[in-house]
């Protein structure tokens, strides 16, 4: 069964039976958190990182950041980069995350409303489950898909979503996908869904950023009324 629709994009706005939301930045700012465990991960190995650990590192999948910032395509590197950064991250680094101002609100909303809530993040999917407990928000989600929920992981985005849409038998026509990045608009119209951009996050578009057929919320209360 092929899974990945192709890149046709879509101008239909209704309202929508099925939610589907990125996590970074768009409904987390999970930088603080993310930044101190990437630095950790640096100075407990000694290795000396490439670039600048700031907020524009944030987005892609673990080893293509470490790889980003190590400059280092080596195997052994990046596993030790990798194991430094779970070992903190994953055990009080994550704590340091916070719902951006109305978000949890938004999300109550929406669910008693009847929607379908459903999380497709590059986040790995074991620290995505324990920040939706300590966020208090693990019923909210119908489903959460992280590339590494698979195996073998899947390859991007676009790709997980496409699964999700096929795994639940989600009607295209009933869902939007919700983010903060060109990925996340680009991964959307390669499932002829809808796109629109959560413009309150750390990696926000900007209105000149926008695809014609995308649509841009500033803050989680404009975004409900969209949906």
């Amino acid at each position: 069964m092929k899974m990945q629709a192709s890149c046709v994009p879509t101008t239909n706005m209704s309202r929508y039976r099925h939610v589907i939301f990125d996590l970074d930045g768009t409904l987390i700012d999970s930088a603080p958190a993310i930044l101190s465990s990437f630095r950790q991960a640096f100075a407990t190995t000694g290795i000396q990182p490439a670039m600048a650990i700031d907020a524009s590192v944030i987005g892609p999948p673990l080893i293509e950041t470490l790889q980003m910032l190590s400059a280092s395509t080596d195997g052994a590197t990046i596993e030790r980069l990798a194991s430094a950064f779970k070992a903190s991250y994953d055990s009080t680094g994550l704590l340091e995350t916070r719902d951006y101002d109305g978000v949890t609100v938004m999300l109550k909303a929406l669910a008693a409303s009847g929607r379908h809530l459903h999380i497709a993040t590059n986040k790995r999917i074991h620290p995505t489950r324990l920040i939706l407990e300590h966020l208090g928000w693990s019923g909210l989600f119908d489903n959460v898909y992280a590339l590494d929920l698979f195996e073998p992981r899947l390859r991007d985005k676009a790709e997980m979503i496409a699964r999700l849409l096929t795994d639940r038998q989600i009607p295209v026509e009933e869902a939007v996908y919700i983010g903060d990045r060109e990925e996340d608009g680009s991964s959307a119209e390669c499932n002829a869904l809808p796109f629109i951009a959560a413009t309150w996050g750390y990696g926000a578009l900007t209105e000149e950023e926008l695809r014609s057929n995308w649509r841009m919320a500033a803050s989680p209360g404009l975004l409900a009324t969209l949906l």
